[in-house]
């Protein structure tokens, strides 16, 4: 087995190429930083991990999310955090990285490549980060009444967000794990006519009184596919501060909430679990 590993880092070019339960997942080298890494999942791009530098997050919406976790609390406060989808773990990472002495729980269906991320890109053993390869609604339905301050949601399968974590009765799940005051996020993905996230929208205001949307402009506009964070909490969100890091992006986002965003949604009805589907798959386009 590990003859034909090291084949493989050869022929890819030092990336890690193997199966997964998900799929072929390539572990490719950044060029421009000594140990990082981005992870592909059947060709679509999921994680991007620097070991030396936890704290860095690369892609868009991952910043983003960093953004949510940065406002959701003091800063340093130790935090409770669910992770629903681990791909590289890039997000748990940075809760250890920025705020020392959380205790995280990452629910990663995919067991075999939990397995191929720890050993290629092993965890800090001081991180209290506890990694469960079940289901993410089952992996949520275990966690205790009232733990989480925050629930992070970024689970993809064939680069689609399966449909039983699209509903009010998965939000309700959420709900129940969260502290008082605790925020619920999740990346979502979508292009025109953006049918599938003005219902989420709308399934989040079913079960949450704050809500913000961050996203690039044109996919708010419904001119391309991409991602999406929202962000839901029965406190006010920082609204004001959060618009600022969004538009000092390298890629600019915009941040909707109140009005504007209910006016977004245009009449869109919450999703349940009996009439669920799974996000719309991207466009080959996507991932040229």
């Amino acid at each position: 087995m590990a003859k034909s590993r090291n084949t493989r880092r050869e022929r890819d070019a030092d990336a890690v190429v193997e199966p997964v339960d998900g799929g072929l997942a390539q572990l490719v080298p950044d060029r421009d930083r000594a140990r990082a890494w981005t992870l592909l999942i059947d060709g679509a791009p999921q994680s991007h991990v620097d070991l030396d530098d936890p704290a860095h997050l690369s892609f868009e919406y991952q910043r983003r999310l960093g953004h949510v976790i940065d406002l959701v609390a003091p800063p340093g406060k130790p935090l409770h955090v669910v992770h629903l989808g681990g791909g590289a773990f890039t997000l748990a990472r940075y809760v250890a990285a920025t705020r020392p002495r959380s205790t995280q729980q990452v629910v990663e269906r995919d067991a075999a490549l939990v397995q191929l991320v720890r050993r290629e890109l092993p965890l800090d053993p001081g991180a209290r980060i506890r990694v469960r390869s079940v289901d993410a609604r089952q992996g949520l339905a275990k966690v205790p009444d009232g733990w989480a301050d925050l629930v992070l949601a970024d689970v993809f399968s064939g680069a689609r967000t399966p449909a039983h974590l699209t509903s009010t009765e998965f939000l309700d799940e959420v709900r129940r794990a969260l502290k008082p005051g605790g925020a619920y996020a999740a990346n979502l993905a979508d292009g025109p006519p953006l049918a599938h996230l003005r219902g989420q929208i709308a399934t989040a205001a079913a079960r949450f009184p704050e809500l913000a949307l961050v996203a690039d402009p044109t996919v708010l506009r419904g001119k391309r596919f991409g991602n999406a964070v929202l962000v839901a909490s029965d406190l006010p969100l920082p609204t004001a501060e959060l618009t600022r890091r969004a538009a000092s992006d390298p890629h600019p986002g915009r941040v909707e909430h109140g009005r504007a965003l209910t006016d977004f949604t245009g009449g869109a009805v919450p999703v349940v679990d009996v009439s669920a589907v799974a996000s719309p798959a991207p466009p080959p386009s996507v991932f040229r």
